[in-house]
């Protein structure tokens, strides 16, 4: 059983400190500026809220989020190959993915950073991963943005999805048998598209130390 999760909101339509993600999402969704962050204790979102935002979300909580305080930069350590921000860039998709097991069935979506709003959403799948479904969900971000001719970011929270975007294949151990037929043949083409086309939006991973669960979380957790 997931481990109970408690999200502060700093500004939203009634801030405060909730114990689901789904009271969390009812607080900030279509409200600009929203602040939120999530916390493994009650004490600990507690003392935040108490606290306040400055120094709890954003850039000033630099030191979770392992970045120079202020400035764009690459994330540290395993995912150095991985670029993020400093500040949340509004104008962009948040892309998640839903699961029931790993592997089991799977749902992607891709929604407006600001408002929420779903933009985009596939599945259930019948079996797949966590970071296949990522996967799936960031070349399908690309490649609607691309059509719309939009240069909008796109936010993730799985470093494997996104560095198997950079190199335009996937590296899974998912075999392929009947069972797996279906996101087989989209990943299939997902990489078909990569392989042949390019894209200048920017593709950067989301702070959830720092910033709370990424827009378009499925709150499974």
């Amino acid at each position: 059983m997931a481990k109970q999760k408690f999200y502060v909101v700093w500004e939203g339509k009634q801030p405060g400190v909730y114990g689901t993600w789904a009271e969390c999402q009812a607080q900030t969704d279509h409200y600009t500026g929203a602040k939120y962050k999530s916390y493994e204790s009650r004490a600990a979102a507690d003392a935040a809220y108490k606290a306040g935002w400055k120094g709890n979300w954003g850039t000033g909580a630099s030191s979770a989020s392992g970045s120079s305080k202020g400035k764009p930069a690459a994330s540290r350590g395993r995912s150095a190959s991985v670029e993020t921000s400093a500040e949340i860039d509004y104008d962009s998709i948040s892309v998640d993915v839903g699961t029931r097991g790993n592997p089991g069935p799977v749902e992607y979506k891709g929604v407006d950073t600001q408002t929420g709003d779903i933009i985009f959403s596939c599945g259930p799948i019948k079996k797949g991963t966590n970071n296949l479904g990522e996967f799936l969900a960031i070349v399908h971000a690309l490649a609607l943005l691309k059509k719309e001719g939009s240069s909008r970011t796109v936010y993730s929270d799985s470093v494997n999805a996104m560095k198997w975007v950079k190199q335009k294949k996937v590296a899974t151990t998912l075999p392929r048998d009947a069972s797996t037929e279906e996101i087989w043949i989209l990943i299939d083409r997902a990489e078909r598209w990569l392989q042949s086309n390019t894209y200048d939006n920017k593709l950067l991973k989301w702070q959830t130390k720092v910033w709370g669960e990424i827009k378009a979380d499925y709150g499974r957790k």
